[in-house]
């Protein structure tokens, strides 16, 4: 286990569609803190995978791949709607790694143990030491279980395909409800069933349910909470 402080970490889990993101930028700017949305590594690795001809199934070649990307999440350089930039051996892979076809994969591929290992210890260091809002979905589990602040954002399977649907109609995708709904809980499937790091609520983290709910009193409850945290951890957090 690593033994980095990661007393400022804010670590954000939840299925898919469930709000992180958006929640976890406003969070971000607001406290002034890093944002590292970790699921965009898994899909940078199922994107090159994908490029590369590897199965979505072979654990031990997505591995050896995994330790050959050079993967990067720097400040948003493009005011595309984007939060961040995402680079994968330096090519711009922002939105490549949002479609629906890397939707139905990334599952597949983050599940594979040794996948999630070869990760591990960079998602560690990044948080080591500063004040940074982590998303996932195993990131107060597993990635950082000492993370001073632990949410679980949750929303109904309908508002998430909802929203997830507006976003892909935003960007010019065409798709359908009803498909971004069966991927959705195809994803919900394999994340929470997958034996590694399986998708789940941590057992000090605390429940926020974003359904109906305006954003900014989202991002205002959980501020509060990550303050009363820093303040019992003896944190600078205000």
């Amino acid at each position: 286990m690593s033994q980095l402080d990661h007393r400022q970490v804010i670590a954000i889990d939840g299925p898919a569609a469930a709000g992180k993101s958006t929640v976890a930028r406003l969070l971000a700017d607001r406290i002034g803190a890093m944002l590292f949305d970790t699921g965009a590594l898994y899909r940078a690795v199922t994107l090159a995978a994908a490029r590369a001809g590897i199965s979505p199934g072979d654990g031990q070649a997505l591995a050896d791949l995994t330790r050959r990307l050079r993967i990067e999440i720097a400040q948003a350089s493009i005011a595309d709607g984007r939060q961040v930039d995402v680079l994968l051996d330096g090519e711009d892979v922002t939105w490549a790694i949002r479609t629906a076809d890397i939707d139905v994969r990334v599952s597949e591929v983050s599940a594979h143990p040794a996948v999630r290992e070869a990760l591990l210890d960079a998602q560690r260091n990044i948080a080591g030491g500063t004040r940074v809002v982590m998303v996932g979905r195993d990131i107060g589990t597993v990635v950082i279980p000492q993370a001073g602040a632990k949410i679980y954002l949750k929303a109904s399977a309908a508002e998430r395909a909802r929203r997830r649907l507006a976003e892909l109609q935003g960007r010019g995708v065409e798709s359908t409800y009803g498909r971004v709904l069966d991927d959705l809980n195809a994803r919900d499937e394999w994340d929470s069933g997958r034996e590694t790091a399986p998708l789940a609520v941590a057992d000090d983290a605390i429940v926020v349910d974003t359904d109906n709910r305006p954003v900014e009193e989202i991002v205002g409850e959980i501020q509060r909470i990550a303050q009363t945290a820093w303040r019992q951890a003896g944190v600078a957090g205000e």
